[in-house]
């Protein structure tokens, strides 16, 4: 199906080179096809954006039932979002709290957080307030691994050669006695933001955990 193969491309583009490179002529010409014949399965940037994020989502496929209870699950789908958006670093760009998508793959995984709530017995806008948060830990930690992706990209240089290359700066501001516990800091230690989201996500559900248990009980179902 061409609709198909236009948002796989542009996929692939934007996987590639960072959504800024994406554009509709750009893609026309990588497909080999007029402008104007996109037009006929994407009216727009917007939309194809919107087309991509619902693929990729669609291409992570969540269990029926997934493991056996509710922390369990979160971090399931916690950790398959992050890939996801390891994956395909401009996808955090594209999913938006306030203006939400309402296209089928995103909604579904929506859903199966929501219903991975439900032996906590919560009120359904304390389950939604849960889901955006748990993927807003995400897409935060994941932007950053965006904004490292494409400085690698500009410079050339990877992460751990740019902190080796800062060294001596580093040790210039943390020798004063404004910084004692940031100096006390390994100066090799570059931010490892798959350990920073697998702890952002096991003190959230730490959280959660105990705010459920202090809830009376008519504050739940």
């Amino acid at each position: 199906m061409l609709r198909t193969r236009i948002v796989r491309a542009a996929i692939d583009m934007a996987d590639a080179d960072g959504l800024h490179t994406l554009s509709m002529r750009r893609l026309a010409n990588r497909l080999d096809l007029g402008p104007m014949s996109l037009y006929r399965h994407v009216t727009g940037k917007d939309d194809l954006l919107t087309q991509m994020a619902d693929l990729v989502f669609g291409d992570c496929a969540l269990p029926e039932h997934g493991p056996r209870g509710w922390r369990a699950k979160l971090e399931h789908v916690a950790r398959e979002h992050w890939r996801l958006c390891s994956r395909h670093p401009w996808l955090p760009q594209v999913v938006s709290f306030t203006r939400p998508n309402l296209v089928p793959h995103m909604m579904d995984h929506t859903e199966w957080t929501l219903r991975a709530l439900d032996e906590l017995e919560l009120p359904m806008d304390v389950r939604l307030q849960e889901a955006l948060t748990l993927h807003g830990l995400v897409v935060t930690v994941a932007l950053s691994n965006a904004r490292e992706a494409a400085a690698e990209r500009r410079s050339g240089l990877s992460l751990s050669r740019w902190s080796r290359m800062q060294r001596a700066r580093r040790r210039e501001v943390l020798t004063s006695t404004r910084y004692p516990l940031l100096s006390a800091v390994s100066e090799d230690a570059a931010p490892d933001l798959e350990t920073l989201f697998e702890y952002g996500l096991a003190r959230h559900l730490d959280g959660l955990a105990v705010m459920t248990t202090a809830l009376p009980e008519s504050a739940q179902g």
